[in-house]
C-alpha cells in the first residue's frame, strides 16, 4: 500500500529510532530535507539506486512497525477524543459560570482541563 509523504514523516517521528543510522539519515534527507536521490547519493558517497533502496527499506520498516504496534493510529484517536473532551469541558464551564454557579463543579472542570493539558503537553 502506498503511503503519502505526511504519513511517512509521522511514522518516522514515532519509529525513526528503530531504523539503522544510515536509513535514518537517508530517510531524513529525502523526506524532511527534500533532497533528491541524486543529491543524497552525492552527499552520502553511494549510488542513487543505493539511496532509493535504503529509503524504500526504511519506508517498509516504518509501515511494518505501525502495522504491528498501531501507535500512530492510536495517537490520532486519542488526540481526537482529547479535543472533543476539551470542547465539552468548555461548554460545561460556560453553563456552570452562567447558570449553575456551583463552586465544586467549577473545581472539577478546572481539574479536568489540567488533566487535558498534561496529556497534550
Amino acid at each position: 500500500m502506498k503511503h503519502d509523504h505526511l504519513e511517512l514523516c509521522l511514522l518516522f517521528d514515532f519509529y525513526g529510532e528503530m531504523l539503522t543510522d544510515k536509513q535514518r539519515e537517508l530517510f531524513d534527507l529525502y523526506y524532511n530535507e527534500d533532497l533528491s536521490l541524486s543529491e543524497i547519493a552525492e552527499h552520502a558517497g553511494i549510488t542513487r539506486q543505493g539511496v532509493r533502496d535504503a529509503v524504500v527499506r526504511a519506508e517498509h520498516t516504518l509501515t511494518a512497525l505501525e502495522d504491528k504496534l498501531h501507535l500512530v493510529s492510536r495517537y490520532g484517536k486519542i488526540d481526537q477524543h482529547v479535543e472533543a473532551l476539551g470542547q465539552e469541558i468548555k461548554m460545561l464551564s460556560h453553563i456552570n459560570a452562567n447558570y449553575m454557579q456551583n463552586a465544586e463543579i467549577g473545581k472539577i472542570l478546572t481539574h479536568m482541563q489540567e488533566h487535558i493539558r498534561a496529556i497534550t503537553g
